[in-house]
């Protein structure tokens, strides 16, 4: 046993027992590093990393490779999850260094942490799964590189350390970005699209790789049908595809194929929790009553399968069981039969296109061919519950029970915006409870946390755990009308604004003032998998903005929109979710009050906002007189309810319209 024993993060239990001798991130370990004078070997992953596996077990279990990095390294392991902050920089220097990155990540360092030398996954030996140089090999002559050609090593980790503070460095302000950036994106993302499959033009799919939402949006702002379809039948292909967990629910990772057929079998949290909205705004976009049921199935699949009983939400599951990735998920046709007796057995492999031969090593990866009819729905409905406790008793993936905050903030938002959307009080009071715990277990000593494992928090919060949890509370707030939601939201964004922001040029630095200080401090610009708290916060300081008519939100949206002017204009793609900003502050946005006295509810009044895609609409949810919301909000003051009943009160371009308590004239005013 080493020291990860000590740690909480799942990943770095799977290695307590190596043979390694494992030390996690910290001064302690290049302290030692700088006494022996010895190299560092950095490896980060994470617990539900296929081939993070696959390299534990024929490299850190191996005794003679464990040898070898114990005498001529000091070890580190860091769970990227934990600490996306050391995994960015150092993804920047295998980058570099390969032309590629992913995870296992490899990286070799000097004591005074720069790299000099990375790669992701390697075989353990010479010749092996095609490699000339193994793991083994690669060990012995990186020591004697450090050892005997020290200035060669120097050198390499100075210039790699310095295109690394070049790459995480945002260029400098511009003018703020116009329509032009929208019209720019809404080209590209049609130059990538597949008309075949959907989403984009390659193979590996990623769910994140299209740009539904904003193509929503650029339909509602231009007409533009071609952009709704697209988006409408890339979600529609996708959760018609293996990639969808068509008897759990959920999405895996990303798929393999060009088809949306066969999955990498992980299940991200992230991912589940960004596609929801999308599948929300698809619904109120389309009318499709298929977005809807995909939204909440996935939500059920949150709730049954990812929910710590303390309310928040776990972090991922693992792909691999039973030593083979995808074995819980993949069925035989005699399994279906066996499962459903012959003749629902038979019919489920017919809709789930499961054969004899199967389409992954003998078994099937259950897809459908077509968006099933009224009759078609009621069968799956009745079989999957069975199907699922069948796969129950199967030895399951690991659970990586770990809650990190930010992850969690976007899960929140998917929870409340569907439940607002479909009146689902049950998915608004997960949201809350989720919520509930993070403002309490997550701020030790008043300070956002990174994560929490049974109940311990860790780690200091960075960029995205603020962004993500306040864009969350916002989402919250205009589901409940909750004061206190908008008032953490308000605080979270204050935090931000006096640790995180680059006062000279505009927008966030990821790490906080005060954190521990690394080769470089990143200002994140690139959405991939998930989003960068640039963006997301740029969209929630826009609503903040709306919702309580501080002008110093707009201008720190503003500030943060010169910083990534650049980027913008001319590769709009890479910031995606920060499209959807720009949209909203390009947009005829409109403030929706809704105030009911004691006596009445203003469920009829909502009614119609649910079902429209209104993407530049704020709402704000009172009762009559709550001066608790008037302190956070003035557009809830001296507003009352006429006649005792419901009342909507519209605002667009600073003008209002006269108050409504008939739910038809505020689809009228809504837009």
């Amino acid at each position: 046993m080493n020291r990860l024993a000590l740690e909480s993060s799942p990943y770095l239990l799977q290695h307590a027992n190596n043979p390694v001798d494992w030390r996690p991130w910290g001064e302690e370990a290049f302290a030692e590093a700088r006494a022996r004078d010895v190299p560092v070997f950095l490896s980060v992953g994470y617990s539900t990393c296929h081939w993070c596996h696959v390299m534990e077990e024929e490299s850190f279990e191996d005794l003679e490779i464990a040898e070898l990095l114990n005498q001529l390294y000091v070890p580190i392991k860091v769970d990227r999850e934990e600490r996306p902050d050391v995994d960015s920089i150092y993804m920047q220097a295998v980058q570099l260094l390969t032309q590629h990155g992913g995870w296992p990540m490899s990286v070799f360092l000097a004591p005074d942490r720069k790299p000099f030398y990375g790669g992701t996954y390697f075989p353990p030996r010479d010749g092996m799964r095609g490699a000339r140089i193994g793991f083994a090999s690669l060990l012995k002559e990186l020591h004697r590189v450090y050892s005997q050609e020290r200035e060669r090593a120097v050198e390499a980790g100075d210039q790699i350390a310095q295109a690394i503070r070049g790459n995480l460095s945002a260029a400098a302000p511009t003018s703020l970005p116009g329509v032009h950036v929208l019209n720019g994106a809404a080209e590209s993302y049609g130059e990538l699209f597949d008309p075949e499959e959907g989403g984009v033009k390659r193979a590996p799919k990623f769910p994140s790789s299209l740009g539904n939402r904003f193509l929503l949006r650029y339909w509602k702002r231009t007409g533009a049908e071609e952009a709704r379809n697209m988006a409408t039948f890339s979600l529609t292909r996708m959760a018609l595809g293996g990639i969808y967990d068509q008897v759990g629910g959920g999405f895996h990772r990303y798929s393999t194929d060009a088809r949306w057929l066969v999955p990498h079998f992980e299940k991200m949290l992230y991912d589940n929790a960004l596609l929801v909205p999308a599948y929300v705004e698809a619904w109120q976009a389309s009318g499709d009553a298929f977005f809807r049921t995909v939204a909440e199935d996935v939500l059920e699949y949150v709730a049954r399968e990812m929910t710590d009983p303390g309310g928040a939400f776990w972090s991922a599951t693992d792909a691999d069981s039973e030593g083979e990735e995808g074995r819980f998920f993949v069925w035989t046709v005699a399994q279906l039969r066996e499962a459903l007796g012959p003749e629902d057995g038979d019919r489920a492999a017919r809709i789930f296109n499961a054969t004899e031969p199967g389409n992954f090593e003998g078994s099937n990866v259950l897809s459908l061919s077509r968006v099933p009819d009224a009759e078609e729905r009621a069968f799956l409905d009745r079989i999957r519950p069975v199907l699922r406790e069948v796969r129950a008793r199967r030895p399951p993936p690991l659970t990586d029970r770990k809650i990190l905050t930010a992850w969690n903030g976007l899960m929140i938002s998917a929870f409340a915006r569907a439940g607002l959307a479909f009146a689902r009080k049950d998915l608004v009071d997960r949201a809350a409870r989720a919520a509930d715990y993070l403002l309490s277990a997550h701020r030790p000593g008043g300070k956002l946390a990174r994560s929490s494992m049974a109940g311990q928090s860790r780690h200091a919060g960075l960029l995205e755990d603020h962004a993500f949890l306040g864009a969350a509370l916002v989402d919250l707030f205009e589901a409940t009308g909750n004061a206190r939601y908008l008032r953490e939201a308000r605080a979270l964004h204050a935090e931000m604004s006096r640790s995180f922001a680059d006062r000279e040029n505009g927008g966030f630095f990821r790490t906080p003032i005060g954190h521990e200080e690394l080769i470089a401090r990143e200002k994140p610009g690139y959405d991939g998998a998930e989003p960068t708290g640039n963006s997301v916060a740029a969209l929630t300081l826009l609503r903040l903005a709306e919702i309580t008519g501080e002008e110093s939100y707009r201008e720190e949206a503003g500030r943060l929109f010169r910083a990534f002017g650049t980027t913008l204009a001319g590769a709009p793609l890479i910031l995606g979710e920060m499209l959807l900003a720009v949209d909203f502050a390009l947009a005829d946005t409109r403030e929706v009050v809704l105030i009911r006295p004691a006596s009445d509810a203003d469920d009829a009044l909502l009614e119609p906002l649910r079902r429209k895609f209104l993407p530049w609409q704020v709402l704000v949810r009172s009762a009559e007189g709550d001066a608790d919301l008037a302190r956070e909000t003035p557009l809830v003051r001296d507003r009352p309810a006429r006649d005792g009943r419901a009342t909507a009160y519209v605002c667009h371009r600073g003008a209002c319209q006269l108050p409504v308590t008939d739910p038809a004239e505020l689809e009228k005013l809504a837009g």
